[in-house]
């Protein structure tokens, strides 16, 4: 008998609504034994040699021609040509750039191919999983303040207790509902000194700010004595187009860039996913980040990016 085969999943809400909707079909449809873990961009470094002898799987994250499985929705996914010569949609690989999130991409692909059941509880994850990784809230109230079971269960991503947090999550993401997930004690603890730490990086962010130029927010959040709030820019100052920040993370200092959902930019040219992938990361059109070095490289990134931006936006 073949040995278990890994899911590696991108450490997000997103990611992680993939790895539980692929291991319960992989263990239902195909008898697998399966185990996951979270895979992140420094992990790219000898990509080649990613698990190699070992069966795995990969989910919300880059193209790797030796995944048995594979199922991605980022447009800058492949890191190579070679990689994206590879690739070839099949009964078990899937790329789908137009899907707002991963998991109904593998949903719709069981299947088509596996002739799977979608369970409900699966259908309410997928849409929140949209809605969460493609920025689709109502307002930006909601994406502050909503305590929907997905979004406290997404908050807590940035409060993780321990680093493999998120596997567990995932094993109960494969039998239980949302709102069971959210009812863990360590969920409902981690989802109160998040909410905590958004009052708190609400009230910080305005001192972050290093210039507003054009409908382009430039931020400057990487102390480690400042918390990250990933919509705090468009909650302060809502007539921006564009933030571009440094925040701290746990594997160091990262640049993100992201639109403002409920103010879009009056010309669409800006592809943020590529600008990013340009300093070795990735993302979408409307949003992306990078990991640079150091903080010399992480400032001179920032403002390059908001510089393009800015440039993108004015160009006749």
């Amino acid at each position: 008998m073949a040995g278990p085969i890994t899911i590696h999943y991108h450490r997000d809400f997103d990611g992680m609504v993939s790895a539980a909707v692929l291991a319960h079909v992989l263990r239902e449809v195909h008898d697998e034994r399966v185990q996951w873990r979270s895979v992140n961009y420094d992990q790219r470094r000898d990509w080649d040699d990613f698990q190699r002898g070992n069966r795995f799987a990969i989910v919300d994250f880059h193209f790797h021609k030796r995944a048995e499985y594979w199922f991605d929705h980022h447009p800058t996914t492949f890191l190579t040509p070679e990689d994206e010569a590879a690739y070839a949609p099949s009964d078990k690989w899937k790329l789908d750039t137009s899907s707002p999130s991963c998991p109904p991409i593998i949903l719709s692909h069981a299947t088509e191919h596996w002739g799977y059941k979608v369970s409900e509880r699966f259908e309410e994850m997928a849409h929140w999983s949209n809605v969460i990784d493609a920025a689709q809230f109502e307002s930006v109230d909601e994406a502050l303040f909503g305590d929907d079971p997905a979004l406290r269960i997404s908050r807590c991503m940035a409060v993780a207790p321990t680093p493999d947090w998120q596997d567990k999550i995932v094993r109960d993401m494969i039998d239980l509902r949302l709102e069971d997930v959210a009812m863990r004690p360590d969920v409902e603890k981690a989802w109160q000194r998040a909410a905590r730490n958004r009052d708190k990086a609400l009230d910080d962010f305005p001192g972050t700010i290093q210039n507003v130029i054009d409908g382009v927010m430039l931020y400057d959040a990487s102390s480690n004595k400042i918390r990250r709030e990933r919509f705090a820019p468009f909650f302060h100052d809502p007539d921006i187009y564009y933030a571009v920040g440094i925040i701290p993370t746990r594997g160091g200092l990262h640049v993100t860039c992201g639109v403002n959902p409920w103010n879009p930019p009056p010309v669409d040219t800006v592809h943020v996913g590529e600008i990013m992938q340009g300093y070795g990361g990735g993302g979408h059109k409307p949003v992306g980040g990078a990991n640079p070095g150091n903080k010399t490289r992480a400032l001179e990134i920032s403002n390059e990016i908001a510089t393009l931006i800015r440039g993108k936006l004015n160009a006749k």
